[in-house]
């Protein structure tokens, strides 16, 4: 359970990062999966690896879902002719090339990962 202070820890080592821009900043962690739930897709989880106890924490989209303010088609394509199935692949961080419900999430991903790429820049100057 999360205290009041307390934005995620890793469940293995107990490591503590107090905000979200702590957790995406530190260096022992990296960007690794999508797990999609199709059923409410703000509650599929955004999974990292902790370098330095090797466990995976997951973070739900919800947490992330500010990064994008761009369309959320209503309609889902999963499955059909032309859906790529990136969702279907946890590893698989491209962006979604149709027009389908699914594919904010996987909007958020990229703009994401670079963010991560240059905080942590930052924290080495």
């Amino acid at each position: 359970m999360l205290s009041e202070k307390e934005f995620t820890h890793c469940t293995k080592c107990g490591t503590v990062w107090t905000r979200i821009i702590d957790f995406l900043s530190d260096t022992s962690t990296s960007f690794v999966a999508y797990h999609t739930d199709f059923e409410y897709l703000e509650h599929g989880n955004f999974v990292f690896k902790h370098d330095t106890c090797g466990s995976n924490i997951e973070l739900q989209v919800v947490n992330f879902k500010d990064l994008y303010d761009g369309p959320i088609y209503p309609e889902r394509k999963t499955g059909t002719e032309n859906c790529p199935e990136y969702c279907l692949n946890s590893s698989e961080l491209r962006p979604c090339p149709e027009e389908c419900e699914c594919a904010y999430v996987r909007e958020i991903i990229q703009p994401l990962i670079h963010f991560i790429e240059y905080l942590r820049i930052l924290v080495k100057i």
